[in-house]
């Protein structure tokens, strides 16, 4: 009886920390996606800076897009 009682606190834990796994995964995934929105247009701006450079430098007709 005592027996079957551990086991049963010992799979609920299991499942806790499953859930817990799954929170941190979800908190991993929305720290990426604001440092993505953040720094998105930053890096933008580079790459168009960059092409706009490479452009001006070469004897293409191509443009940036």
């Amino acid at each position: 009886m005592i027996k079957s009682i551990r086991t049963a606190i010992a799979s609920k834990d299991e499942g806790a920390s499953a859930v817990e796994y799954g929170l941190l995964v979800a908190a991993i995934a929305a720290v990426i996606v604001v440092i993505v929105f953040a720094l998105g247009g930053v890096i933008d701006e580079v790459f168009s800076d960059t092409c706009s450079e490479v452009q001006s430098g070469a004897s293409t007709t191509e443009t940036c897009t």
